[in-house]
């Protein structure tokens, strides 16, 4: 969406949208008066998030998905109907260009991605048709997520289906859109005149709503990156997550590749992603952007998101050159940082079999 964009929800009561207009959650609730305790929510109840802001595409036709394998990292040919992956479009030298969720469902492939890039990314698909019988267009589906212990209950007593979704697995809703199971998230795509409605029965079913502040906070510890956040113009999926849920190191032939494959050999990329946790006493955040320096001023990084996580307290995400020597005093954007000790095992000598999957997600962080 652009940045004009305005959610419904965010005539909820205490609805708080971000200050900046130019920040990659304008148009959604920032919080909804209690930041700590919409994370907690996602911890004990349920959380639903907005998440309308981002885009969605529809691919159709009978090449969608042999056309889209050719184009992204996944292995895409094999798709069954109700499957959901993710897929990047990397740049010929292997950097990431796009990310996205990847739901096939009635003959239709869906892609949803950031608000930022949902344009640049249909130029390119729109681009790349040639002789394809595909046809590719945004679709008015608004996303809301919902996370939580509670979920399943607060689906079933709120009439909408998903309750016994398997992870990786999306249905269709009645009314229109879908409803899929990433990990321990559902997450429902509804047409966008139903979105106020749909969002206030979840919550009269016991959700809670939840802005970006607490999304992005309890996404820091799971490691998942988002992109133009997290990520700059060099980074390739072997820095960051994305390797082990949108890339498939078996798969024929796609741009950047080599890259990929290589650097995985190898087992050593040049960066990697890590959390930082940050001076509580400073009186400022880092921004996102600034620079991760050494105590002499040496840059060795880049700050992505930053938050309050309600119990870590304030922490960041941050690509660091691999490198840097275990235990370096570091400072994010003049802010003192450390590494979280998880992050700073040894890397393994090799990259991951392609059976791994990702199993950092949400519900981990809540057992910490």
């Amino acid at each position: 969406m652009a940045t004009s964009y305005r959610s419904p929800l965010l005539s909820f009561p205490d609805a708080v949208a971000s200050g900046d207009a130019e920040a990659p959650d304008a148009g959604v609730a920032w919080h909804y008066g209690d930041p700590v305790g919409e994370q907690r929510a996602a911890v004990r109840g349920t959380a639903l998030f907005d998440l309308s802001h981002r885009g969605v595409i529809a691919v159709s036709g009978p090449d969608r998905l042999t056309w889209l394998n050719t184009l992204t990292s996944q292995l895409l040919t094999d798709l069954p109907a109700g499957g959901v992956t993710q897929a990047l479009v990397l740049s010929p030298n292997g950097h990431v260009e796009h990310h996205m969720g990847v739901t096939e469902l009635a003959e239709v492939t869906y892609l949803d991605t950031e608000p930022m890039t949902a344009e640049a990314l249909l130029k390119y698909l729109q681009m790349m048709i040639f002789w394809s019988e595909v046809e590719v267009a945004r679709v008015d589906l608004a996303q809301v997520g919902l996370l939580g212990p509670t979920t399943v209950d607060v689906l079933s007593a709120a009439g909408l289906p998903g309750a016994d979704l398997t992870a990786g697995t999306a249905a269709p809703l009645p009314g229109g859109g879908f409803v899929r199971r990433v990990d321990d998230r559902v997450d429902l795509f509804l047409p966008r005149p139903e979105l106020a409605d749909v969002a206030a029965t979840l919550m009269a079913a016991g959700a809670r709503p939840a802005g970006s502040w607490a999304h992005e906070a309890l996404r820091i510890p799971a490691h998942r990156p988002r992109l133009g956040v997290d990520t700059d113009d060099r980074t390739i999926p072997n820095e960051v997550s994305w390797l082990l849920s949108a890339v498939h190191l078996n798969k024929g032939c796609y741009r950047g590749q080599e890259t990929v494959a290589r650097v995985n050999n190898l087992g050593r990329p040049p960066r990697k992603l890590v959390m930082l946790h940050l001076d509580g006493s400073a009186d400022r955040l880092p921004e996102t952007g600034a620079p991760v320096t050494t105590a002499d001023g040496r840059v060795v990084g880049r700050v992505g998101t930053v938050a309050h996580h309600h119990e870590d307290g304030p922490i960041a995400l941050a690509m660091i050159k691999r490198s840097l020597p275990p235990g370096t005093p570091l400072l994010a954007d003049g802010v003192d940082a450390a590494v979280d000790p998880d992050d700073l095992a040894e890397d393994a000598p090799a990259g991951p079999p392609q059976s791994a999957v990702d199993r950092r997600t949400f519900t981990d962080i809540r057992r910490r």
